[in-house]
C-alpha cells in the first residue's frame, strides 16, 4: 500500500482538503491536512472522496443551474444532460478540468490535487499564530494518511522541526513498520476502533481488523499517546456486545481515552457526486439518549469518555 507505488512524485502529496481552524481533530486549534487514499471502504464513511488515491471529478447537483456549458466544452464527450441533472462517463473523463473551469457555480470540481511539501507548509504557516495559546497544531487525516507514507513522514518531520504539535488520524490498517516509522514524529494518534468482531468488521469496512488491533496493542505497549475514536453507527456497532468487547479490549491495552463520534448523514451527497452508491441511506443519527447510554456503558470500565472529536 502506498503513494510511492502509483507513479506520483513522492515529494508531493495528493491532498483533497486543507481545513483551517479545526477544533475536532485533536487538542486546541488545528490545521487538518486531508490526504487521499484509504484501504477501508466503511459503509458510513463521510469522506468518500478520500478513499481513492487519484484525483476524481465530483458533481454537486445542488449547485447546478443546467447551463450545459460543461457538456459543450468536454472534448471527450464524458458529460451529458439527463433531465435536470448531469451524468458523467468516468471511463471517458481524463480529468482535464476544463468543465470545472467553465462551470459558473462550481458544481463540478476535481477533488484531490498534488501539493508539494512547501505548499502544504505555507497553508500551515497561516495558522501558526493560533497554535500556541490553544495548544493546537497540525493533524494529518484522510482517507488514510499512511497510504502516503513517504509524504506523511516528511510532513511530520518538518512540523516537528518547527516545534508544531502533530497528530495522525488513522484507521491503523498498515504494516506495523509503517506506523512505527512515524510513531516518534506523531505526538498523538487519533486511532479508530470500529468493530471488534472480525467477520462484521470485514463486512462493513472491507478488511479484517486483526492488523488494526495488533498495531494498536503494539503502539500502546510502546507508550504512544493515543486517543481512541469510536464511530457510533446505529445497527452496526452500537450493540451492547460490541461496546462491551471494545471496552474490554481497550482496558486490556491500558488505554483510557475514547471519543464517541455519532453517525451523521453529511456525506450522502458526496457519494452521488462521485457516482457511487451509499449503503446506509435509511440509517438515522443516534439520539442523545443512545449516546449517553453508550458513554455510561464505557465509563463502567473506567474509561474517560467524551462525545465528539478533539
Amino acid at each position: 500500500m502506498g503513494h510511492d507505488s502509483v507513479g506520483f512524485d513522492i515529494k508531493k502529496g495528493i491532498v483533497f482538503e486543507v481545513k483551517r481552524f479545526a477544533i475536532d481533530d485533536g487538542p486546541g486549534i488545528r490545521t487538518t491536512i486531508f490526504l487521499k487514499g484509504c484501504p477501508l471502504h466503511c459503509w458510513w464513511c463521510h469522506n468518500p472522496e478520500g478513499q481513492a488515491l487519484a484525483p476524481e471529478l465530483m458533481y454537486r447537483s445542488m449547485r447546478c443551474t443546467g447551463c450545459n456549458e460543461c457538456v459543450k466544452i468536454c472534448a471527450k464527450a464524458a458529460i451529458s444532460c439527463v433531465g435536470e441533472s448531469m451524468a458523467i462517463d468516468r471511463e471517458k473523463c481524463n480529468l482535464c478540468g476544463r468543465c470545472c473551469q467553465k462551470c459558473p457555480t462550481e458544481a463540478l470540481a476535481i477533488v484531490g490535487k498534488e501539493m508539494s511539501l512547501n505548499e502544504v507548509l505555507k497553508e500551515i504557516d497561516k495558522d501558526l499564530i493560533f497554535y500556541g495559546e490553544s495548544e493546537g497544531g497540525v493533524t494529518v487525516s484522510g482517507g488514510e494518511p499512511l497510504s502516503q507514507l513517504t509524504f506523511l513522514n516528511s510532513l511530520l518531520d518538518e512540523c516537528k522541526g518547527r516545534g508544531i504539535q502533530t497528530a495522525v488520524d488513522t484507521c491503523g490498517y498498515a504494516p506495523y513498520k509503517s506506523i512505527d516509522k512515524i510513531s516518534n514524529r506523531a505526538d498523538l494518534f487519533l486511532y479508530d476502533i470500529k468493530i471488534i468482531d472480525e467477520k462484521k468488521h470485514r463486512k462493513y469496512t472491507g478488511v479484517s481488523n486483526k492488523t488494526i488491533l495488533q498495531n494498536f496493542k503494539k503502539l500502546t505497549d510502546k507508550g504512544s499517546n493515543i486517543q481512541v475514536r469510536f464511530p457510533v453507527i446505529p445497527g452496526i456497532n452500537d450493540s451492547e456486545e460490541n461496546v462491551t468487547k471494545t471496552a474490554e479490549f481497550l482496558v486490556s491495552c491500558g488505554t483510557k481515552n475514547i471519543s464517541l463520534l455519532p453517525y451523521h448523514r453529511s456525506g450522502i451527497e458526496k457519494y452521488t457526486g462521485l457516482g457511487r452508491t451509499y449503503k446506509l441511506g435509511k440509517t438515522k443519527s443516534p439520539s442523545d439518549q443512545d449516546m449517553r447510554k453508550i458513554k455510561e456503558a464505557l465509563e463502567i470500565f473506567g474509561l474517560n469518555v467524551r462525545v465528539g472529536g478533539g
